[in-house]
Order: structure tokens, then sequence, then C-alpha cells
């Protein structure tokens, strides 16, 4: 089975580009590699009704993130403040993420 790999890591904070959310910016809460989904803070908001439970006995409808597809973000660099690609740097012995636009490494 071939390995899914995904352009952003949890805490990340994205923008994004398409879809009833675009211009929104957020961090990333989880990535699913295996199905290339995000979850991106305060994006993709869905109402789930919960049935009763002890540690919320009256249930109810709860509003929380639902997954995008992860090439609808794009990574925010953390120094010039703008959505970019990726690249990546040998840096020692390992590699890192870098920004495209001002090649500050993302990854410290």
């Amino acid at each position: 089975m071939p390995r899914n790999k995904v352009h952003v890591r949890k805490g990340d904070t994205v923008i994004v580009i398409t879809g009833k959310y675009a211009g929104k910016r957020g961090k990333v809460l989880q990535v699913f590699p295996a199905t290339q989904r995000v979850i991106v803070e305060g994006v993709n908001i869905v109402k789930k009704h919960m049935r009763p439970t002890r540690s919320m006995p009256q249930g109810g409808i709860v509003e929380k993130e639902a997954p995008i597809h992860s090439s609808n973000v794009m990574l925010v660099c953390t120094k010039c403040d703008q959505p970019t690609r990726i690249g990546k740097k040998l840096v020692g012995q390992k590699y890192y993420r870098v920004c495209k636009k001002c090649g500050e490494l993302i990854d410290k």
C-alpha cells in the first residue's frame, strides 16, 4: 500500500484556498494521512446530534469541525505571514521544510 503524505502537520497555521470557507485562517488540529484530510480550527463546522451519556446527560446538538481535503489548504509562513508552497532543505543530517517565498525554515 502506498504511503500517503500530507504537506501540513499538526499545529501549522493554514489558510483555506477553496470552498465555502475560502480565505479563512486556522490552526491544524488533526491530520489524517491515509485519507489526505485535515481538521482546521474554526473551519467546516458541522452540527452533530449527541445521544445522552454520563458526561453529557442532556444530550443535544454539538458543533464541531469536520475534516477537509488537504489540497484545499495552504501553509502560512511564520516569517513572511503569507500562504506559500514548501520546499525541502538539507541541514546537517535532517531535511527541513522551507518557505518558497522568503526561504525561511518553517521547522526549527
